[in-house]
């Protein structure tokens, strides 16, 4: 995907999603991409059961010759080899189908999740504000699986059983044709009516898909949440819950078993009926004198093979239903078209200094009012600009919007006179740096969530960073320093010391434009003296773009922007906001308690 142009990777994206409402299209996908291997186990299966059909005929050829008498040593003992030689073979091609299918079958779900998680990384973040982190990841792991399940039944359970009633039916042309056509007649009206009945179950075994769905999504969020639940108290209240949520997967599953049971049954009552049938027949036909015992065998062996072959081959695709309808729900999800992709004729971002303008901008988030209207902001390459205003002035959405994390209504955003809604959206992430406020950290070492900043850096750089952010004493502090495994999002560290791995991981990527969003809330006064001083060196000769409540902050920046309801309501140094009535000189007066006598002189632009 690296190396695919933005038009090609977006008509590979687009041709993944045409797959949504196709499932068994998505699986011949991956299928096509292993042609001889799956040429292999397809030969195998095909052999086996033609070996396995020949060894019934050689029964019957051995216990004809039998009945010629001991004079005849010689036809016997041929008979007897080509018996054997078949079974040995009947054998070996299916040892030789498995080993390869164990090969190909789990290359398959491989190379199947690998192409899920690289498109489902492209969605937007309204996608994922949307949907349940565990959902998707059970979704992924559900599709892989029946997809590898789909494959194993199709090559060992459907496919045998069809190939066997074919040939079965063909050989018994043989002995009585008529006896053959009442055969092929049975088999296919009684599979259309099986087939037409598990198309009626398939409403149980999508609702099963889905409740199935929804009790990993529910399990990982209550898992991933559990400080919050007791916290509060939670826990028997969140036992109860997900219990309710268990027992609704576990009826839906009942219904879609019994459904299942409720085909079985039916095939066996018609099997045995049929077999009955068939042997009273050959019967018959012995005792006319129209059939030796070698045909009644033949006949018999042949008859069973045709009507069990049907039971097994209507309970397998009952089978594939069930998880095709699993795959379907999946799919269905996961292929939704990407609701934000780049242009086709998206270009990489030049940086030259880091200029940012909002021009005219208007934005809301889905089935809400515009928290952005007609909103305007420049930004000279390498000023400070702290943004305040009360919550819901739509600061955070600015630094969204600057990210391309949503598309706006109305306006265009320009890096350096570039519209970022017409160049790639890597290319524009990889010009800002972020701090955020809630710090995200993988379960991963020390040394690896601060590279993530620039993975391909030295150690060496890493360290340098690490130092800049002050975070190396509580480092080394650590069991195993920078090889300590943080924990699920950094649980192991306080929220000061996430603080300081983000600013370390912004030092390390070195953007022309940097973004802070609280990127000192969790610190306390000494840590925060500390980490300011890495931040202005950090922030020498880049754009920045800061949200701070804490106006102490912002004091050496070289302008403030006020904010209230979407719209830019006062712009200055923090001096000259300081001097004049307004949001800004009222917030610093309730956090000092009265308006500070010095002030920080502004930043200095490079020259």
């Amino acid at each position: 995907m690296d190396q695919l142009t933005v038009s090609q990777r977006n008509a590979y994206n687009a041709k993944l999603a045409s797959y949504a409402h196709r499932p068994l299209a998505f699986l011949m996908r991956f299928i096509r991409r292993h042609p001889i291997a799956h040429g292999i186990v397809l030969f195998s299966v095909f052999a086996a059961v033609g070996c396995a059909l020949a060894s019934q005929y050689a029964i019957k050829h051995l216990i004809d010759v039998l009945g010629q008498g001991r004079g005849h040593p010689g036809p016997l003992w041929g008979a007897f080899m080509i018996l054997v030689g078949l079974i040995a073979a009947d054998n070996l091609l299916w040892r030789v189908g498995g080993w390869v299918g164990a090969h190909v079958f789990v290359i398959v779900t491989g190379d199947l999740r690998k192409d899920l998680f690289s498109y489902l990384s492209g969605h937007s973040p309204t996608y994922f504000s949307e949907k349940q982190p565990g959902m998707l990841a059970s979704r992924i792991t559900a599709t892989s699986n029946a997809i590898y399940t789909a494959e194993n039944v199709m090559a060992w359970n459907v496919l045998p059983p069809c190939i066997a009633v074919l040939g079965a039916i063909v050989m018994i042309v043989s002995v009585n044709p008529l006896m053959a056509a009442g055969l092929m007649t049975a088999s296919v009206v009684l599979a259309l009516i099986l087939y037409r009945l598990a198309k009626r179950g398939s409403a149980r075994h999508h609702n099963f898909a889905s409740k199935a769905a929804s009790v990993d999504g529910e399990l990982v969020d209550v898992i991933g949440n559990m400080a919050l639940v007791r916290a509060f108290g939670m826990t028997f209240r969140e036992q109860k819950r997900f219990g309710s949520t268990v027992k609704a997967e576990m009826v839906a599953r009942q219904q879609s078993l019994l459904y299942l049971e409720k085909l079985r049954l039916f095939h066996a009552v018609v099997t045995a009926i049929l077999s009955a049938g068939l042997l009273g027949w050959a019967l018959w036909l012995w005792s006319q004198g129209r059939a030796t015992s070698g045909d009644i065998v033949l006949v018999s062996s042949l008859g069973f093979t045709i009507l069990h072959g049907t039971r097994d081959l209507a309970v397998a695709l009952v089978d594939v239903t069930q998880h095709v309808a699993r795959l379907s729900e999946a799919v269905q999800t996961l292929l939704e078209p990407h609701g934000m992709p780049d242009r086709s004729d998206a270009t990489e971002l030049v940086p030259q200094g880091g200029r940012v303008v909002f021009d005219n901008v208007t934005f809301a988030y889905p089935r809400r009012r515009p928290i952005l209207d007609n909103f305007n902001l420049h930004i000279e390459p390498g000023q400070r600009v702290g943004l305040i205003g009360k919550s819901g002035a739509g600061k955070s959405t600015v630094l969204a919007l600057l990210q391309r994390f949503y598309e706006t209504q109305k306006g265009s955003i320009k890096i350096d006179g570039q519209d970022i809604g017409a160049i790639t959206q890597d290319s524009l992430r990889h010009a800002i740096a972020l701090v955020p406020q809630d710090i995200s950290l993988f379960h991963r070492t020390v040394f690896e969530n601060i590279a993530y900043g620039r993975p391909e850096a030295s150690r060496e750089e890493v360290l340098a960073a690490a130092r800049e952010a002050r975070c190396t004493d509580f480092i080394e502090a650590m069991p195993e320093g920078f090889d300590t495994i943080v924990g699920d999002r950094g649980v192991k560290l306080s929220g000061g010391q996430r603080q300081r791995i983000a600013i370390a991981r912004a030092i390390l990527k070195n953007a022309p434009i940097l973004l802070l969003d609280e990127a000192t809330s969790a610190l306390d006064s000494a840590s925060e003296e500390a980490i300011q001083q890495a931040l202005d060196r950090l922030m020498v000769g880049r754009t920045v773009v800061a949200i701070a409540h804490r106006l102490s902050t912002l004091q050496n920046f070289d302008r403030i922007i006020v904010m209230s309801a979407g719209k830019v309501i006062d712009d200055g140094s923090p001096q000259e906001l300081r001097e004049r009535p307004g949001l800004y000189r009222e917030l610093l007066s309730k956090q000092h308690g009265k308006l500070p006598s010095i002030v920080a002189t502004p930043h200095k632009q490079p020259a």
